[in-house]
């Protein structure tokens, strides 16, 4: 058993100072509040529940920064795509397994205890199978495994080219699959996962979109569900939203809650161009919406509609999807500032009065850890011991009262002040640096600079 000790914590009713926390086979034991530390404690100064990574697409951060040069005329989401084809064409297992290493240390370090991997990099390059239909994803599994982060593994069915069952093309071949074939990959990953990963591991099953399914396939695919988590890119651009609609009859969110048993086992990656009745729909589900602020600003998607989804009750968490940057502060902050640009307003992203900061950041905790089905995202006994600690004397924070740290974690902080982060019990970051950061690191850049030659 380890043990705890902060300063202070955020417990689901407030505030509490001097709290002892015992960890006991990956989850909250006991607490303790007015209590001392004793022998043996890690001592922290500030301690909350440790947000879920939702939504990753881990081997697109070696691309960061290679797509910011305009192209005239050109550039939107449909033109980065065509480039992250080209660049998904090169890649080698060894280099998923590196890439996917750095970004998992990455999210340690900028305060997530877990991840949502969509992986839907399947195949060789040209789409030749390989002799182990799960090879790759037990490359996200041995990066999950030396880094120590929570995964649920979420292999993607990505069977079309486009809305109308247009045919694979290009770098698509290494990620497509019939449902027969995805099927098989899913049950050898699940088997995988028992032997390679720790007990809090899940794999759940993405079909990756409408437009690169078909009806038929996403209602026999959902069999594969399990009661684990269900997670789908859906309404990220508005040409996507109008060639489902041309295909289907009705637009991407409105066809999915009307054709699907959408319930609190889903995750709605995206889900940014919606009418007010989807966005109340939606939230009447229970399911959580994805949201990536920095990779859905960076590619010019468009503001989520917070305020009424967050009014009918929605949920929500946070990824970082293209990992173009990996920032927790950040991406919590591009959300709210997101809402404000769009609205002309401040403290939009609340519903009703209050820190925003704090319905922030533990709106995210909630919603992330339910999409991920981890038992997590607060401090409570029994639950996952998912936790992070902050250090609230630096100086982005020394000047704020307790109940405003979360509005300055959110809006004033880097990601220095991000001091430890346990996963399931696992203490992955310490002082602010993961134990085998040096290692993982350069195994990183020797994979990308064997990439850039390919290229």
């Amino acid at each position: 058993m380890q043990a705890i000790f902060a300063r202070r914590a955020r417990l689901e009713q407030g505030w509490v100072s001097d709290l002892r926390l015992t960890v006991a086979e990956g989850r909250i034991a006991s607490l303790q509040s007015g209590a001392a530390a004793k022998d043996g404690d890690t001592c922290v100064d500030t301690l909350v529940p440790a947000l879920a990574n939702l939504h990753s697409h881990s081997f697109q951060r070696a691309m960061a920064g290679m797509t910011e040069a305009r192209i005239s005329g050109r550039d939107s989401f449909w033109s980065w795509r065509t480039l992250m084809y080209r660049f998904v064409d090169h890649l080698t297992p060894d280099q998923i397994e590196a890439i996917a290493g750095m970004v998992f240390l990455e999210m340690l370090e900028a305060g997530y205890a877990s991840v949502g991997e969509f992986h839907y990099v399947h195949h060789q390059p040209g789409g030749q199978a390989y002799d182990a239909p799960e090879e790759l994803s037990t490359r996200i599994f041995a990066a999950a495994a030396q880094t120590g982060i929570g995964l649920t593994h979420l292999p993607v069915l990505y069977s079309y080219g486009g809305a109308g069952e247009q045919p694979l093309a290009g770098g698509q071949m290494r990620f497509g699959n019939d449902v027969d074939r995805f099927g098989t990959l899913v049950e050898a990953a699940r088997a995988a996962a028992r032997t390679a990963l720790p007990f809090d591991a899940r794999v759940g099953i993405a079909p990756h979109s409408l437009r690169a399914s078909s009806p038929d396939d996403l209602a026999e695919v959902l069999q594969l569900q399990a009661d684990l988590p269900v997670h789908i890119h859906i309404a990220e651009q508005p040409k996507e939203v109008e060639e489902v609609e041309a295909w289907l009859g009705a637009r991407p969110v409105e066809w999915l809650l009307d054709n699907a048993q959408v319930d609190a086992k889903w995750c709605l990656i995206h889900a940014t161009h919606m009418t007010d009745a989807e966005t109340c729909a939606m939230a009447e589900t229970g399911a959580v919406a994805g949201l990536c602020p920095i990779t859905e600003a960076n590619l010019g998607d468009g503001p989520f509609n917070g305020p009424a989804y967050l009014a009918a009750g929605g949920r929500f968490g946070v990824g970082s999807d293209s990992n173009v940057r990996i920032a927790l502060a950040e991406e919590l902050r591009t959300l709210e500032y997101s809402q404000r640009l769009r609205d002309l307003a401040r403290n939009v992203f609340i519903d009703g009065e209050g820190s925003v900061g704090t319905a922030l950041y533990l709106g995210a905790a909630c919603g992330g850890a339910q999409a991920l089905g981890r038992d997590a995202g607060r401090i409570e006994v029994g639950a996952l011991a998912d936790l992070m600690s902050f250090d609230s004397s630096d100086p982005a924070l020394c000047a704020l009262r307790e109940d405003q740290l979360l509005d300055g974690l959110c809006f004033a902080a880097g990601g220095q002040v991000v001091r430890d982060v346990w996963s399931a019990g696992r203490h992955v970051v310490a002082d602010g640096r993961h134990a085998q950061r040096t290692q993982i690191i350069s195994r990183y850049r020797s994979a990308v600079a064997a990439l850039l030659s390919a290229l």
